[in-house]
């Protein structure tokens, strides 16, 4: 398990901050809107929706963004993030790591219990904890 845990993660490991950093960069713009930066001046001056369109009542309805606005590249990153701008190879490689996420997390888990159960057969006090 340990061979594999160890060769996934340095295969999947860029791929995995990529989307990290792609992530978080999505929430830029939306937290500087929520937290009253000028993306949130600019949202709250935004024009209503247009006439004859009814807005869903469960969702919000917002006027598409400026082009230069922080909000417009929020599209645009999405599509780095989920891996939709590299195409059907990009969507794969984003499921893929998605999925070696889950692994990463159970094999980890079972190589600490291992390793505890290791430590509690050769009589050391076996912790949750060890140094």
């Amino acid at each position: 398990m340990r061979k594999w845990h160890r060769w996934l993660s340095v295969l999947f490991g860029m791929v995995l901050l990529w989307i990290a950093v792609t992530g978080v960069l999505s929430q830029l713009p939306v937290w500087a809107e929520q937290f009253g930066g000028e993306e949130g001046e600019q949202a709250a001056a935004a024009p209503p929706v247009p006439a004859g369109f009814v807005c869903p009542d469960s969702m919000i309805c917002r006027p598409k963004p400026a082009p230069d606005s922080a909000r417009a590249w929020v599209g645009y990153i999405h599509h780095l993030h989920s891996g939709e701008e590299f195409g059907p190879v990009g969507t794969v490689i984003a499921t893929l790591a998605g999925l070696s996420l889950v692994f990463f997390a159970f094999s980890g888990l079972w190589m600490y219990v291992q390793m505890w159960r290791n430590r509690k057969d050769r009589g050391v006090k076996p912790g949750w904890f060890w140094p």
